[in-house]
């Protein structure tokens, strides 16, 4: 017998160990899909389901997208033929972890479970229904989350169950531990968060709908200064219209004037031209009459 047909006869003969990641996923994001490749490397887990949750209990309706949607979101984001998406709890008509939890383990009696979960939710677990009942149902692999960590690990879940906890050269080892039994990753957490994802996305839907406001304003506006502009025309050239007679009227008159200040410029130049030729006519009469007046008393005195 060759060495894959061996080694699949071993995997036949154990059981299959898949790890359930549940939540919203409102929406799945690539924060999801690192934690689940990090679960299947050091869990040795065979796949992962993402149980999409229709409505979780501690969260309002409001601004959950609809499970459709989710799904999809899911499906599209789950890049990895070993993760798969599911809607089983909607089937199963289950609302809390804890009955969720039960029924898998009752519908499928020949698989191995581990819950997965992050940090902030190894916090807040103690606020869940029958928190404990998850613990001592299936063994629970813990993700490090970015500002989570210190808090989780001094909370009362972790309090409770540390004399459970695994150590990481263990983790191989956890899903066919008897729970409770859990162990927490201290591995680089992702900056994904579907909580900013939403706010991101809230906050281009809103610069989106103003641009569209300012947009529209500036085409009212526009068209506004274009009928405005239209109108000025129209009465400016009514106005010119009206004035044309007027205008003619003006620019004859101001012909004649500019005429009769011509004409009457000339005739001053003639006056002042005739003048003074006759001054100077009289100016010449005198220097000769002085001369003669002068030559008879020279003779005179001889």
């Amino acid at each position: 017998m060759s060495r894959p047909a061996r080694k699949n006869k071993r995997m036949l003969r154990r059981l299959r160990r898949v790890g359930v990641l549940g939540g919203s996923f409102n929406p799945a994001h690539e924060g999801h899909l690192y934690i689940s490749r990090l679960a299947l490397k050091n869990l040795g887990l065979d796949e992962i389901w993402w149980m999409v949750s229709p409505q979780n209990p501690l969260k309002s309706p409001r601004g959950m997208a609809p499970f459709a949607q989710r799904m999809k979101s899911a499906r599209a984001m789950a890049r990895d033929p070993r993760v798969k998406v599911t809607g089983i709890e909607q089937r199963l008509g289950t609302r809390y972890t804890a009955d969720s939890l039960r029924a898998l383990k009752s519908r499928f009696p020949r698989l191995k479970f581990v819950w997965l979960m992050g940090a902030d939710n190894l916090s807040e677990i103690p606020r869940w229904e029958e928190w404990t009942a998850i613990f001592e149902a299936v063994p629970i692999a813990v993700f490090n989350r970015p500002t989570y960590s210190l808090r989780a690990l001094s909370g009362k879940a972790a309090q409770r169950f540390a004399r459970y906890r695994l150590r990481l050269r263990q983790a191989k080892s956890l899903a066919g531990s008897k729970p409770p039994a859990w162990i927490f990753f201290d591995a680089r957490p992702h900056p994904a968060s579907a909580t900013s994802i939403r706010q991101a996305r809230s906050a281009g839907i809103r610069q989106a709908r103003g641009a569209g406001i300012k947009q529209a304003q500036s085409a009212g506006s526009t068209k506004a200064q274009k009928t405005a502009k239209v109108g000025i025309k129209k009465k400016a050239k009514a106005r010119v219209t009206k004035a044309k007679p007027k205008i003619g009227k003006a620019k004859s008159l101001a012909r004649k004037t500019r005429a009769n200040k011509v004409s009457k410029s000339r005739k001053t130049k003639v006056k002042k031209f005739k003048s003074a030729k006759r001054t100077a006519t009289k100016i010449s009469r005198a220097i000769k009459i002085n001369k003669k007046t002068r030559i008879k008393k020279s003779k005179r005195r001889k």
